[in-house]
């Protein structure tokens, strides 16, 4: 404690002795940022011209070390000082021992009696550990498993990777941060094994020398008999794949013949409909047909070969009478005597007779044989 106070008072009076001094130097090149672990060392240089008379370093704002052309004036024996020439300017370095998370912040290089400083930061990371439950893991070939990996006490949290030693048909893995003021990461790594071998944990982060693994052994056995049985047990890949094909392959089906039903029963539809109209066209035309037919029959049927006889009736009246056969029938178009009328026209044997009175010229029956 005295000898912190006797240094102290050191630099004020190098400093007191230096304030009138002039100032004709410079920085010519300033620290460097520097991330190193808790515990280690960190080192920062700073390089300045001829002609300076007190170089002083600060961390996070207070003197740690102050150098002089003679000696370093040294506070703190975890602030140590190393000097070097490089091409005539003057290097000063100073070294930070057994790192702690305090000293993170800013490092500062100054001169005195001018207003030359160059800065730098200090990043100190904290490795915690590192592990796998289970220092030997045992597996079912060519089934999916899941081995876990957790890093806790790591400041920052690490980045985690994986070295996989065993034949495998799959592998990957996932990193997550857990919850919590302490918490940690963990990494899970999924693989299908199909062989023994190692597998490895690794996490690492940015500072050199940065990174811790951890390494377990993976033993891999055949699957049991029944286990294929088993409802729970997973299938193949092939089984997998070929089950997706057909589950596809149905579905494609099934759409198919939905499209094949409707189509089908618009068309069935459609021929309903026309085979309706035309029934309904048919009744009409029948109705129409009947009532034309009806229609016909009640007013009789026109016999466009009658001829009426009533004016040859009274040229005959007007004759002498002769004997006539009664039977005889007049053949149409000629001027036949009455006798020739009463007489069968030839070919007619068979026919029904018809006989006409003409005594009497005002009665004419006329009688058509169909």
């Amino acid at each position: 404690m005295e000898s912190s106070r006797r240094g102290v008072l050191a630099v004020l009076g190098v400093l007191a002795g230096l304030a009138a001094s002039g100032s004709g130097y410079q920085i010519v090149e300033g620290p460097q940022n520097v991330t190193v672990l808790k515990g280690s060392e960190a080192r920062f240089n700073c390089t300045v011209s001829p002609g300076w008379k007190l170089i002083m370093w600060a961390l996070n704002g207070v003197v740690v070390l102050s150098v002089t052309p003679r000696e370093p004036i040294i506070t703190n024996d975890r602030f140590t000082s190393a000097s070097y020439d490089r091409g005539g300017d003057f290097v000063s370095e100073m070294i930070v021992h057994d790192v702690q998370l305090r000293d993170a912040g800013q490092v500062r290089c100054s001169l005195q009696s001018s207003d030359l400083d160059a800065s730098a930061f200090l990043s100190v990371q904290v490795m915690g550990t590192l592990s796998i439950p289970g220092d030997d893991l045992e597996v079912t070939e060519d089934e999916p498993c899941n081995v876990t990996c957790r890093a806790q006490g790591w400041t920052p949290l690490p980045d985690i990777t994986w070295r996989v030693g065993v034949p495998a048909s799959h592998s990957s893995y996932s990193s997550f941060a857990e919850p919590g003021a302490g918490g940690g990461v963990v990494s899970v790594l999924a693989l299908r094994p199909q062989g023994n071998g190692t597998l490895t944990c690794v996490a690492a982060l940015r500072a050199p020398e940065a990174h811790m693994a951890v390494t377990v052994n993976l033993t891999v056995v055949p699957p049991s008999p029944d286990a294929v049985d088993k409802p729970g047990a997973a299938l193949p890949t092939w089984a997998i794949a070929l089950l997706a094909v057909s589950l596809s392959l149905l579905l494609i089906l099934i759409i198919v013949l939905i499209i094949i039903f409707c189509c089908c029963c618009v068309s069935g539809k459609d021929k309903k409909e026309s085979s309706y109209q035309n029934e309904i066209r048919k009744s009409a035309t029948a109705k129409t047909t009947r009532d034309a037919v009806d229609s016909k029959l009640k007013r009789g049927n026109e016999n466009y070969g009658y001829s009426s006889d009533e004016p040859k009736a009274a040229q005959l009246a007007s004759l002498p009478p002769k004997s006539a056969d009664p039977s005889a029938v007049p053949e149409p178009g000629g001027s036949r005597s009455p006798q020739d009328l009463s007489k069968p026209r030839p070919g007619r044997a068979g026919r029904p007779q018809v006989s006409f009175d003409i005594a009497s010229p005002r009665k004419v029956r006329n009688v058509t044989l169909v």
